[in-house]
C-alpha cells in the first residue's frame, strides 16, 4: 500500500515527541524523524499493523542506528553529575540494605488506572527527563526499545554489569520520582 506525505505528516508530532524523549536532543530527534518519514515513503506499508506502530518501528531502528554511530565516533561521556546523583540512592537504605522508614516507597493503590491517564504519562516524562542522560538512554534502550542487554552493551561499549547497575538506578530513580510526584499525591491515582 502506498502512502502519501499527508498521511505520514499526521504522525510526525507523535514521532517527534517519542524521539525527543529517547534522545534528549531536539536536533537529533528531528533528524531521525525525517529519516523515518523518508524511509516510510520509500517502503511499502503492508497494513499488518497500524500506521503509527509501523512508523514507530522504523523510528526505533533509526534511533538505534544513531546511537550506534555515536558510540563508534566518540565514547558516551558522563557529565560528572551522573555519579553524584546516583550516589544519593545509598542514603535511602540502612546498613542492612533495607529501606529507611521515611524513604520507603508508598503503596500504589491503582497502578493500572494510572497507566491509562494522560496526566500520569506527563509526570512520567518529567521524571524521565530528570534522570542523567546516560541512565535515561540505557533505560530507554532496554524498556522502551526492547533491546537486549547484549545489544545495549555493544552499542554503548559498556559491560553487562555496568548496564545492569544503570538499569537498576534508572528504575529506582523513576520509582522514587513517580512515588513523590504521582502516587504520593492524594487522589492522583484515582
Amino acid at each position: 500500500m502506498s502512502l502519501d506525505s499527508a498521511a505520514l505528516a499526521a504522525h510526525r508530532p507523535y514521532l517527534l515527541r517519542y524521539a525527543t524523549l529517547q534522545l534528549r536532543d531536539a536536533g537529533q530527534a528531528e533528524d531521525v524523524v525525517q529519516e523515518t518519514l523518508l524511509a516510510a515513503l520509500q517502503a511499502s506499508f503492508a497494513g499488518q499493523s497500524t500506521l503509527r506502530t509501523w512508523l514507530t518501528g522504523i523510528l526505533k531502528h533509526k534511533i538505534v542506528d544513531l546511537i550506534r554511530k555515536q558510540s563508534r565516533e566518540a565514547p558516551l561521556a558522563g557529565n560528572g553529575s551522573d555519579d553524584e546523583q546516583l550516589d544519593d540512592f545509598d542514603a535511602l537504605f540502612d546498613q542492612r540494605g533495607h529501606w529507611t522508614s521515611e524513604d520507603q516507597p508508598q503503596s500504589w493503590q491503582q497502578p493500572g488506572a494510572a497507566l491509562e491517564s494522560r496526566q500520569f504519562w506527563r509526570v512520567y516524562e518529567e521524571c524521565a527527563k530528570l534522570m542523567p542522560k546516560r541512565v535515561a538512554l540505557v533505560f530507554s534502550m532496554r524498556e522502551v526499545m526492547d533491546m537486549d542487554i547484549d545489544e545495549i552493551c555493544k552499542a554503548l561499549t559498556i559491560t553487562a554489569t555496568n548496564c545492569s547497575v544503570i538499569l537498576y538506578r534508572a528504575r529506582m530513580s523513576l520509582r522514587l520520582c513517580l512515588d513523590r510526584n504521582w502516587f504520593g499525591r492524594e487522589g492522583a491515582a484515582q
